[in-house]
């Protein structure tokens, strides 16, 4: 009989196509694929080590998993990801209920590591070189049918000083193109109908292999698959968008008009600090010039206050902007002083509690950027791709302007329509991003 595996992914989308790799090969080797750890033989946790919060989640994850090995429920415990990457000398030290650990480069070892794990050897390590490990491969997807994440470029190079994502992901590769339209084409055999492009900045997409940025072309090839009817594009960073790029998710209506720029501040001071490129100015410029060109776009953004040294005034222009431009969707983020990025160093930390004053100031703010555009909808239609029924009875959906788990849903009562069916739907009433309607027509 097969063992059974149970895997969880945390954090990040980008984290998630790690774990559908690492399950792809399992399933490969005979092992069976479970939804429970009280199902599983093996439990896998593939973490998150970005900032606190994602690590405290991740060993709290652990501690449950480990509970469950104690009571025999499990046979074994491995650990993958970023946080072993980050704590790779003293991981299992600091966790000796973990039997295995593999760092970001050595997702495809991880059938090795389970049979390690089978035969009752333990402590084992696996931590390649996380800047030349091979990322591609097939997919178990996690997500739903109908939509599916196309992670083209792994790494980062931004080194923006309050990060440790390149440390622990290494530099900036990207995919060859042939490669992600192979696995686009497969998606779209597979019944997936919405493409979620990611990576940490796709808008540099291209330069490390062809010498230029090269996402318009990815795109223009994306568009041509059948049965991909949506393309939604997250992380770009604006000063690597350009008029080629911006003409092209124009021109065709299979690129959604959303636009997830993670900015973090709009003052030139922090944005320096940050060590972010660009300027508050040409953020502006960005976001004018694409309402312009595109006036139903949609901005999602991520801020964060409190960054050392932050003074009120700095932090003032950002309310400021926000007030003035008024993106449809945005987070606010708590400055984290993580170990090992340049700006966790700095004497000029900001306090817990005027960091949480900040923040909720702009949560306030942006709740009533939220209701004012959210209410100029009632009265008009969108297209909405139904998700499902939620716990309490509602069906819902997203429109172009809600990304997976970050924006909003949009709810209507029509449970004949299918999970990953396309509707449109009329707007009757709007709370915040949460829109609701009715059904006028099935596609």
């Amino acid at each position: 009989m097969a063992e059974k595996i149970f895997l969880i992914s945390l954090g990040c989308a980008k984290n998630l196509v790690n774990s559908e790799q690492m399950l792809s090969i399992l399933d490969k080797e005979g092992y069976e694929i479970v939804k429970t750890p009280e199902e599983a033989d093996i439990a896998i946790v593939n973490t998150c080590g970005f900032i606190e919060s994602a690590q405290s989640e991740a060993i709290e994850v652990i501690l449950k998993l480990a509970a469950l090995k104690q009571e025999g429920i499990i046979s074994g415990l491995i650990v993958t990801g970023c946080l072993t990457e980050r704590y790779k000398s003293e991981f299992l030290k600091e966790l000796p209920e973990v039997d295995a650990a593999l760092g970001t480069g050595s997702y495809n070892d991880i059938a090795e590591a389970v049979k390690a794990v089978s035969a009752n050897k333990r402590g084992g390590e696996w931590f390649k070189n996380s800047s030349t490990c091979d990322f591609s491969g097939d997919r178990y997807l996690l997500t739903p049918s109908y939509y599916a994440y196309l992670r083209i470029s792994e790494g980062c190079d931004n080194r923006c000083s309050y990060c440790v994502i390149p440390y622990i992901r290494g530099r900036y590769r990207s995919r060859t193109m042939e490669s992600l339209i192979e696995e686009a084409k497969k998606l779209a055999e597979s019944g997936v109908k919405e493409l979620l492009v990611i990576a940490q900045d796709i808008t540099r997409y291209g330069i490390d292999l062809y010498g230029e940025r090269t996402l318009y072309k990815l795109l223009e090839e994306l568009c041509k698959i059948e049965g991909i009817e949506w393309i939604r594009l997250h992380y770009m960073y604006p000063d690597e968008i350009d008029d080629r790029l911006l003409e092209t998710i124009r021109d065709n209506d299979k690129i959604l008009k959303y636009f997830d720029l993670p900015l973090q501040h709009i003052n030139n001071k922090v944005l320096k600090e940050m060590n972010r490129r660009g300027s508050g100015q040409l953020i502006r410029e960005r976001i004018t010039k694409i309402r312009e060109m595109m006036p139903d776009a949609v901005f999602r953004t991520s801020m964060i206050v409190g960054f050392p040294g932050e003074t009120w005034d700095e932090y003032q222009e950002l309310y400021d902007f926000l007030e003035e431009y008024k993106l449809e969707r945005a987070g606010f983020f708590c400055y984290s002083q993580e170990e090992g990025a340049p700006s966790a160093k700095r004497e000029d930390q900001i306090p817990e509690e005027i960091k949480e004053e900040r923040r909720n100031r702009l949560f306030l703010l942006q709740e009533q950027i939220m209701n004012d555009f959210s209410s100029q909808l009632i009265g008009k239609r969108l297209k909405v791709l139904c998700c499902g029924i939620d716990e309490s009875g509602r069906q819902y959906g997203r429109s172009y302007m809600d990304s997976v788990d970050v924006d909003g849903v949009v709810y209507f009562d029509n449970k004949e329509v299918e999970e990953g069916k396309f509707v449109t739907v009329e707007v009757i009433d709007a709370v915040a991003s949460e829109l609701y309607g009715e059904v006028v027509s099935e596609d």
